[in-house]
């Protein structure tokens, strides 16, 4: 298996058929607000019934740029697993198996490379409590993206309460 092949099955693991979606494509770096926005408007439409009537977000690009900030690579680890497994809206809850998310993380880590770049739209580690700055329409959202190696991962997770 190539690094494509596995790093689709690895964002596809960490993503459910709920709430959190996730993407991955080839890049050179440049489009990583792109495809933040691309899988923004797919996990919209997914959840438009689960949205609040009149409820509005980032449309364009340059506002999806401007509500994500660089990442540590250990912040971002830890953000993939924690998207992954627990909801934004209830937190300690967790949906998924951990010892996968974490092991899906790390081989995601490892493809993209030391040298890869990391963003995300929350303020500071999952376990202080969460702040960001929203990149959909809906009352919560969390997102991370990386980009290095020839790819872009995004991991998002959307909800209501």
């Amino acid at each position: 298996m190539d690094d494509a092949d596995l790093l689709e099955a690895l964002v596809s693991s960490l993503a459910s058929e709920e709430t959190v979606y996730s993407r991955w494509c080839w890049s050179s770096g440049a489009d990583l607000a792109n495809q933040v926005h691309d899988l923004t408007k797919t996990a919209e439409a997914g959840w438009a019934h689960e949205a609040v009537r009149g409820a509005t977000g980032p449309t364009t690009i340059k506002e999806i740029e401007m509500a994500l900030h660089p990442v540590t690579r250990d912040t971002a680890a830890e953000l993939l697993v924690n998207l992954s497994i627990d909801s934004v809206v209830f937190p300690g809850h967790s949906r998924r198996d951990l010892a996968q998310a974490r092991r899906a993380a790390t081989k995601t880590m490892a493809i993209l490379g030391p040298g890869a770049e990391w963003f995300s739209n929350i303020d500071g580690p999952w376990a202080n409590g969460r702040a960001w700055n929203p990149v959909t329409r809906h009352t919560f959202d969390g997102v991370v993206a990386g980009r290095g190696n020839g790819f872009v991962v995004v991991l998002l997770q959307v909800g209501e309460d």
